[in-house]
């Protein structure tokens, strides 16, 4: 989880301190909350990609920490991930998905498109420098 997020940040973007803190406890940061961390493997059991929800509030989770591996980019991996956590969140009763993300990343927001997710109003005190979209799924 850490090793695939550090990789695909230093690739796309910078290391953020938030991330570097959430990456370094994600115990404390994900799964103490109430979060969860997935991933998808291969048949030999390979980490090929990772993805983590995180409460956003009673109802809705916030869509973090997804990353691939360079290896595995471009064959559906991401969209597996993103199917497994709509499922998820749909499972639990919850309302909304919801993400942040940088436009630079054309495949990604194509995918959360393709997912029904909607652009919403970036708040101004982010805890994401790169942030320049927020988009939600109503589930």
């Amino acid at each position: 989880f850490h090793d695939l997020n550090i990789e695909w940040l230093e690739t796309f973007f910078y290391v953020e301190p938030y991330d570097r803190e959430v990456l370094s406890h994600p115990q404390k940061y994900i799964l103490d909350p109430g979060g969860e961390i997935f991933f998808a493997v291969d048949d030999n059991g390979k980490i090929l990609g990772t993805v983590a929800l995180m409460p956003y509030d009673s109802q809705v989770y916030e869509l973090t920490k997804m990353a691939v591996l360079p290896s595995a980019r471009g064959k559906k991996i991401g969209h597996l991930l993103l199917q497994h956590c709509n499922d998820y969140v749909r499972s639990l009763g919850h309302e909304r998905l919801m993400l942040y993300s940088n436009t630079k990343l054309e495949n990604a927001i194509y995918l959360y498109r393709k997912f029904g997710f909607k652009e919403v109003t970036v708040e101004k005190n982010s805890k994401y420098e790169r942030c320049n979209i927020k988009m939600q799924l109503d589930l």
